[in-house]
């Protein structure tokens, strides 16, 4: 490329409506612009001055309450502060005060119809976590009535989960046996429960609900699907009739134990359990195709018990094959205060499940919570609802329940039937009175095989194959997430699983934290904009610049690689030029709008870089580093030892300075 100093690059150009100064620019660059251009170089600010306990407070503020949660309480009377600190910490107290009959109606059509779907689910959901069925009910009748007054979300339809229930049950049996201790597995299983509740209040209270966060969309949607095949499968035990069955949840043992014992599989039970599990699969299919009929899908579970226990009853003398529930205790709750276990060898086990299945169920409670609370517009304060599932749950542990969260398929059926407020909640929970008052007996016939059904129909949808497909095409890193919490659930075990994909979720944070991306700008012709090469191919080179951008914050952790990196783009540029023939380097300019922070160790390695540079004859220049870093920059003296002529706000205004500072040359 030849060099001229008599023509000025058009790229240093304005649009004709910007202000402009006194200076002008000259450069040894070919430039295809006969006309000088001016511009005007802006200085980099340093921000605000502040004491340490104002930028302590405002970062603890930041951190901590990103909603600020006191803006309503502001220029109020203290009467006013009250009532509305009231209203925050019930929210019944919110919409209870605009309750009329009109919502009460859609209120308990909705109730009524997640009660059919709930009271079925729920004994099911208790015999998954290896629990006496009725504590299923017993989960289905406090819970919701402690959410209906202390929960945000209109439509979170509370009870047992299924995975919750799986991870429970595996935990706690994988030490005490359900059937040769069942008195100190229920203690252990209202244990849990309350740090369960514990665990909630606590991430809500301390607002520290980012800690959930760690448990990734794409790991959970493999963790789910994993955990919906091993709970599919041992299903099977219920649909065959087998009696002796491995208490392992690994997908190699399931299958081996359901075929070691073809002797024991009853083709009564066999015949019925695919029977209603075909009815049911095909009322929910009918039910995703026309939402219309979400009834039936929602009512498909209860009408399979009523039926299977009415064919049971009439063919009982017949049927030896089949087993069913047996006699289930009338009454309300029984106190179970006097059941927690604080003290003996088990106690760490039980603080441990209580801590997993609470961040499962509280992962769960919340996402189903935002996500119809985004379909009607309104929101749902993350921290209140930790809080709320929390209470919910400590207050279930004293009366023989266990954990409970909100349900994606009892809280689709509910928006589905019109839910307006948490009334529906107590709708339900009136319904599970009635059941456990009046009609316990009615379940005494009820086959174990539906329960299995049940269990497989509902489960089933956990298995989201399409949004895998879509991690696959959209990221790599995130698919390689979902398998591997998928494969650690089926072939290690339901915890490790769990763990594999909070490891796998650490680990892209760390690789993305210590292998930041860098690439190198081009400027766009005829604009001040400067943009990846790689990217945008209209983008050209600057003669005689290296322009980099770092696009992450610069810490102890990524400073050696950014380094190594740096250096390599600038041996490239140097090759490239010699092979090119082209005008040496001169000047490394860093694009730092993205570095959000820097640490010590990245204020060293911009401080070395620049002394490694100097020794090569090379100049290096930043580009709008934002405010925290350049007062690190300033509090560490490093501005001194770059000089004020080495920042810049943008970078067309570093070329275009630097460009005209540079004598011609003959």
């Amino acid at each position: 490329m030849g060099l001229n100093s008599n023509r000025v690059d058009d790229f240093f150009s304005h649009n004709g409506n910007t202000s402009v100064t006194t200076v002008k620019v000259s450069t040894e660059i070919t430039m295809p612009a006969p006309e000088a251009a001016t511009m005007e170089i802006h200085t980099v600010c340093l921000p605000p001055k502040k004491t340490t306990f104002q930028k302590l407070k405002h970062r603890l503020s930041d951190i901590f309450f990103p909603d600020d949660p006191l803006y309503g309480f502001k220029n109020q009377t203290w009467c006013k502060k009250l009532v509305l600190g009231i209203k925050s910490l019930f929210p019944i107290c919110q919409w209870g005060l605009e309750y009329n009959l009109s919502l009460f109606r859609s209120d308990i059509i909705s109730g009524l119809t997640i009660a059919s779907l709930a009271i079925p689910q729920g004994i099911s959901y208790a015999k998954l976590a290896n629990l006496p069925p009725i504590v299923g009910l017993y989960s289905s009748f406090v819970p919701p009535l402690v959410y209906s007054v202390l929960g945000s979300s209109r439509h979170l339809a509370v009870g047992p989960v299924s995975i919750a229930s799986l991870v429970m049950g595996t935990m706690l049996s994988g030490s005490v046996s359900p059937t040769n201790e069942p008195i100190l597995y229920l203690q252990l299983a209202f244990t849990a429960t309350f740090f369960a509740g514990v665990f909630h209040a606590s991430l809500g209270l301390l607002r520290l609900g980012f800690i959930i966060d760690f448990l990734s969309k794409a790991t959970l949607l493999g963790f789910m699907a994993g955990a919906a095949v091993i709970v599919s499968l041992q299903q099977l035990k219920g649909l065959l009739g087998i009696v002796h069955f491995t208490n392992k949840m690994q997908l190699i043992p399931v299958l081996t134990s359901v075929f070691e014992h073809k002797n024991e599989w009853s083709w009564q039970t066999i015949v019925m359990g695919f029977g209603f599990l075909f009815f049911m699969l095909t009322a929910r299919h009918v039910s995703m195709r026309n939402p219309k009929l979400f009834w039936v899908s929602a009512a498909a579970p209860l009408t399979s018990v009523i039926l299977s226990t009415i064919l049971v009853f009439c063919i009982k003398s017949k049927a030896h094959g089949i087993s069913y529930i047996g006699h289930l205790q009338k009454g309300l709750n029984p106190p179970s205060l006097n059941m927690l276990y604080f003290n003996g060898q088990h106690l760490a086990l039980a603080i441990k499940t209580g801590i997993v299945t609470g961040m499962l169920s509280l992962t769960e409670g919340i996402a189903v919570g935002r996500t119809f609370a985004s379909l009607k517009n309104y929101q749902v304060d993350g921290n209140k609802e930790m809080m709320a599932i929390g209470l919910m749950n400590m207050a279930g542990s004293c009366t023989s329940c266990y954990v409970t969260t909100g349900s994606f398929s009892r809280s689709a059926v509910n928006y589905n039937a019109g839910a307006q407020t948490a009334v529906s909640n107590i709708v339900l929970a009136a319904a599970v009175l009635v059941t456990l008052l009046f009609l316990m007996p009615l379940f005494y016939y009820t086959p174990n095989v539906i329960l299995a059904a049940i269990i497989i129909t509902a489960v089933i949808g956990l298995i989201d194959y399409q949004g895998a497909y879509k991690l696959w095409k959209v990221d790599k890193l995130d698919f390689l997430a979902c398998m591997s919490s998928f494969f650690g659930v089926l072939f290690i075990s339901v915890p490790l699983g769990l763990g594999i994909a909070v490891g796998v979720s650490v680990f892209k944070i760390l690789l993305h934290v210590t292998r930041p991306n860098t690439v190198v700008l081009g400027n766009i012709p005829r604009t001040q904009i400067y943009q990846n090469l790689h990217r945008y191919k209209e983008a050209s080179r600057v003669p005689s610049f290296l322009i980099l951008a770092i696009e992450s914050p610069i810490y102890f952790a990524n400073s050696t690689y950014l380094q190594e990196r740096m250096l390599r783009c600038i041996r490239e540029e140097e090759e490239r030029i010699n092979e090119n023939h082209e005008s040496i380097l001169k000047c490394v300019i860093i694009d730092m709008t993205a570095v959000t922070a820097i640490d010590t160790s990245g204020i060293d390695l911009l401080c070395e870089l620049r002394k490694m540079l100097e020794k090569r004859s090379l100049q290096l220049v930043l580009v709008n580093p934002v405010g925290s870093v350049m007062e690190k920059l300033h509090q560490s003296n490093t501005l001194e030892s770059f000089g004020t002529s080495s920042v810049y706000l943008t970078v067309w205004e570093a070329v275009g300075d630097i460009s005209a500072s540079w004598k011609p040359q003959p």
